[in-house]
């Protein structure tokens, strides 16, 4: 412990520098007050990844269970996890303490309907009845989001989960129970997270739940296909989708005022080079990512060069289809994290078999000229790509309205809690956000990923996004707030969020990790 609590007390002035030149240059042209006052600003989670109480109270395994327990760290799975489910109240109050509007949570399907269907958990309802009323007892808002790569695995035994059209049924009938139950309080429904890459990565790569794919496009595959299935279970994912918003506009929404979308995850993709090819790939990344949603979503059918390029793999709209799924949004989320660099790779196309990226004929590379990442740190900071989604989208989809559910910036669970380069990067993003806004894009939120360290999916517990801290080798898991937080609270309160804003004496009095899991052992 010793000398790295040393080496980072002789790096604290360095990061306490750096944020004063961030907020301090930059910081100044813009704070909370510069957004429309009905713009919200929170944070994300989701039920698994943070609630804990895995097999507590009648809850049973979804298929994001059974990946967690496969994974490449078994003894590492959020079944007790930040135990959300029995400190919602504390972490209500970070919230409060944070200066949030709202706070993006999903249900648990297991949860709440344990066996895919039939009888509601009355333990369950219970919880999320009583987590609800708790944030809108405190001035916070809930989004909720219906499924969070968490199909009840029961239903993914009998039938295959999203893979076969009786789903629909079965997913209906939940969504159906969460309007009932909840909606008097929910203004802001999410049907699924990331529905791209549920497809993409659990039915063509196979590197998240439910692991299935084919050689040669994944690894460790339970089964699977990845050259028609990613196609059939999207198509379903858009008929679940579009049926579960008829119900909530037919049965609820004028009489509970709330809203309802679909969340993909997005990024910024731009030509590796100024040749057309590599221009014209760039812009077949769009379509095949997000088009693949977002064209039936707007005008009912899929975009032409990924019906042209799938051929018979993908499945085809009836009339009645297309017309339900048509303008089935109130609003988009999206989750945003950088840009990705293509390049023009149109020989796959010539190549059986194919899957998705073969269809897309591209490659896919991270920026050259980017700046260095810290080494403790994932992603650089790209936000200038946030615009320019946010440009894609009012260009091409008629500038509906956005949340931007997720982004943040994920380190190593090692790191120190002074983080000030996720402080440069929450800082960024909004900054890019707000140009957005200024420049007409239709976006009314803003959540931080994530308000704890939770458990990530492609990640395990080795790095994590959190705005607190949460000390896993003590029993009560006691949250710390990290520089990171204090900023956003901050800049919520409408100030610049200088270091002396923040307060930097209550920074170092909790300076190193180290210290931290000392303290608690």
């Amino acid at each position: 412990m010793g000398m790295r609590v040393v080496l980072w007390l002789c790096l604290l002035p360095l990061c306490f520098d750096f944020l004063r030149a961030v907020a301090g240059s930059e910081g100044k042209e813009y704070n909370r007050n510069d957004f429309p006052k009905d713009f919200v600003f929170g944070v994300s989670t989701s039920a698994y990844q943070v609630e804990g109480a895995a097999s507590e109270d009648g809850r049973k395994r979804s298929i994001y269970d059974t990946f967690a327990h496969r994974s490449k760290h078994e003894t590492q799975n959020p079944d007790v996890g930040c135990d959300q489910y029995h400190k919602y109240k504390e972490d209500v109050k970070l919230m409060v303490e944070t200066g949030l509007n709202a706070y993006r949570f999903s249900i648990s399907w297991s949860r709440l309907i344990p066996n895919g269907r039939g009888p509601v958990n009355p333990k369950g309802l219970r919880y999320y009845n009583n987590l609800i009323n708790e944030l809108i007892s405190h001035g916070i808002e809930p989004h909720v989001t219906l499924t969070h790569t968490d199909t009840p695995q029961v239903l993914e035994d009998e039938y295959g989960g999203f893979l076969d059209p009786r789903i629909i049924e079965d997913y209906t009938s939940y969504v159906d129970v969460c309007f009932r139950e909840f909606g008097d309080r929910v203004r802001h429904w999410t049907t699924f997270n990331e529905a791209n890459i549920f497809v993409i990565g659990g039915y063509d790569v196979g590197i998240t739940p439910p692991s299935r794919c084919s050689s040669p496009f994944g690894i460790h595959c339970t089964g699977g296909n990845s050259t028609t299935e990613p196609y059939v279970v999207a198509h379903i994912i858009l008929l679940a989708h579009a049926y579960a918003v008829r119900i909530y506009k037919e049965k609820y929404q004028a009489k509970q005022l709330g809203f309802i979308g679909m969340n993909l995850l997005c990024y910024h993709f731009s030509p590796l080079t100024n040749k057309s090819e590599d221009v014209i790939a760039a812009q077949r990344s769009y379509d095949f990512y997000i088009g693949w949603f977002m064209h039936p979503l707007t005008y009912g059918d899929y975009p032409e060069i990924v019906k042209k390029n799938a051929g018979s793999r993908i499945p085809v709209f009836s009339k009645t289809e297309s017309k339900l799924v048509k303008g089935s949004f109130d609003f988009i989320g999206i989750n945003y994290y950088t840009v990705m660099m293509i390049k023009d790779n149109s020989i796959s196309l010539t190549k059986m078999p194919r899957d998705l990226f073969a269809d897309m004929a591209v490659e896919w590379l991270m920026d050259p000229n980017t700046s260095e990442v810290p080494m403790e740190f994932v992603f650089p900071n790209e936000a200038w790509g946030l615009e320019r989604v946010l440009e894609h989208f009012k260009e091409v989809y008629e500038n509906p309205t956005i949340f931007i559910h997720e982004n943040g910036q994920a380190s190593n669970y090692n790191t120190s809690i002074n983080d000030p380069f996720r402080v440069e990067y929450i800082h960024a993003h909004i900054g890019s956000l707000l140009n957005a806004v200024r420049n007409g894009s239709n976006t009314r939120g803003y959540f931080v990923w994530s308000l704890l360290d939770v458990y990530e999916l492609l990640f395990d517990f080795d790095y994590t996004f959190g705005l607190y801290y949460v000390n896993y080798s003590d029993p009560k898991l006691t949250r710390h707030p990290k520089l990171s937080q204090k900023w956003y609270s901050e800049f919520l309160k409408g100030n610049y969020a200088t270091t002396a804003d923040i307060g930097i004496n209550q920074v170092e009095n909790t300076t190193t990790l180290d210290a931290l899991q000392y303290s608690a052992s």
